[in-house]
């Protein structure tokens, strides 16, 4: 083994979210506190409000442990998800599409590369070409130079190219890409008519027999209505339905992730 030679860096796509994994742990950790008080003996570990004829007990110390619990294991999964989980995602809604090599590749929101960089791996003379806004609050250390260093790493760099656009009105002609990427994107926009806007956009400029693969944390049956509306017969929604149900059941409700893949009509 030659000593000096330089050890490849791996990629790092970021931190999803990352002011709510900061609040899940600090709930977790607060949670873990009032629970480890009690047990020292510090205090009773019930908070008695008196009204008159009634008493009300809140039993803070189960309360403490069950957040302190249910919000570090959650935190942890965010992270792990983050750093080894996603990439295993991408691999296998990538695998939804049968590459030439030749296709040109949209990636709307591309953060740091992650999808985009994937889709370039199996281009040859092809172009994978990734838009974003750069938002932080979305993705850790979210920047351009980021994704483009992280091409870099992965041995992409010549076949990728990064701008800065919203995905509402992307500057792009009509029919342009055989292939639209998007993970974890499109529902940061918070208004519904702003969402539909930009599936509306991704159908727009996705040319025709072109694959759309779209995975989010929610709004996906939204999405397939918008495809359908937008010239994409053909959408069908792929991923583990028991992974959805159980990350919906764990945050009541606020996570309902999903995967489509959707065909432009001829």
């Amino acid at each position: 083994m030659d000593m000096g030679a330089r050890v490849a860096e791996p990629p790092d796509y970021g931190i999803d979210a990352p002011g709510v994994v900061r609040n899940l742990f600090v709930v977790g950790a607060v949670g873990w506190l009032v629970w480890g008080s009690v047990v020292l003996g510090l205090w009773s570990g019930q908070l008695v409000i008196p009204f008159p004829g009634l008493r009300i007990v809140f039993p803070l110390a189960g309360m403490g442990l069950g957040c302190g619990v249910g919000f570090t294991l959650m935190g942890v999964w965010m992270l792990w998800d983050s750093k080894v989980g996603k990439v295993r995602s991408r691999e296998r809604l990538l695998q939804r599409v049968t590459w030439t090599g030749e296709e040109q590749v949209l990636d709307v929101g591309c953060g740091r590369g992650l999808l985009l960089i994937g889709a370039a791996k199996r281009l040859t003379t092809g172009r994978a070409v990734g838009i974003d806004l750069w938002q932080a609050e979305d993705l850790s250390g979210n920047r351009p130079e980021a994704t483009l260093e992280n091409a870099r790493r992965e041995g992409v760099a010549d076949r990728v190219e990064v701008r800065t656009g919203d995905m509402r009105g992307m500057p792009f002609g009509d029919n342009t890409f055989d292939v639209v990427v998007s993970r974890a994107a499109v529902h940061n926009l918070y208004d519904a008519a702003a969402r539909a806007q930009a599936i509306g956009e991704i159908a727009r400029v996705l040319k025709p027999g072109g694959r759309a693969l779209i995975e989010d944390i929610r709004h996906l049956r939204e999405y397939e209505t918008v495809f359908s509306e937008n010239g994409c017969a053909d959408v069908r929604r792929v991923g583990s339905l028991m992974v959805s149900v159980l990350l919906m059941l764990i945050t009541f409700g606020s996570l309902r992730p999903g995967a489509l893949v959707v065909r432009k009509s001829a």
